[in-house]
């Protein structure tokens, strides 16, 4: 049974991730942001935060310049203070990120079925794909 999640309480715990695609506006083609299976954690805290991280599998001890630049695009972690608003969004205020464009208010919407959360964003640009919008659809599984 899907349920909206107005209640703060409900996604409070620990979730790890199952899927993360991005799905672009202009095409409605969705990829995988991570390679089919990326690994992350999503926490929700009674106290209104959320922290979580997210990086593509089978990442490699970097031995050069180019392999640590690449760690950083291979991944994503934020956290801030959470906020429902309504039965099916809610609204992060970053105030620490990997990527500094990202410490600014993050919009969700997500909906609870069973043990699995979906989470998409709102439209937006990404670092990966620069000027192209989309959203991002995770789905994670309460750990």
């Amino acid at each position: 049974m899907t349920q909206s999640i107005g209640n703060a309480a409900s996604v409070v715990g620990t979730w790890e991730l199952l899927s993360i695609q991005f799905e672009f506006a202009d095409t409605g083609e969705c990829v995988d942001l991570y390679g089919p299976n990326p690994s992350g954690f999503l926490i929700f805290t009674n106290g209104g935060r959320l922290m979580g991280i997210v990086t593509a599998a089978g990442r490699a001890i970097p031995k050069t310049e180019a392999d640590r630049a690449g760690l950083f695009e291979s991944m994503m972690a934020y956290s801030g203070k959470y906020r429902a608003e309504g039965g099916n969004k809610f609204v992060t205020v970053v105030d620490v990120a990997w990527h500094p464009a990202w410490n600014d208010e993050q919009t969700r919407f997500f909906a609870l079925d069973g043990d699995v959360l979906s989470i998409t964003t709102a439209q937006q640009t990404i670092p990966q794909f620069p000027g192209r919008l989309g959203r991002g659809v995770l789905r994670w599984r309460r750990s």
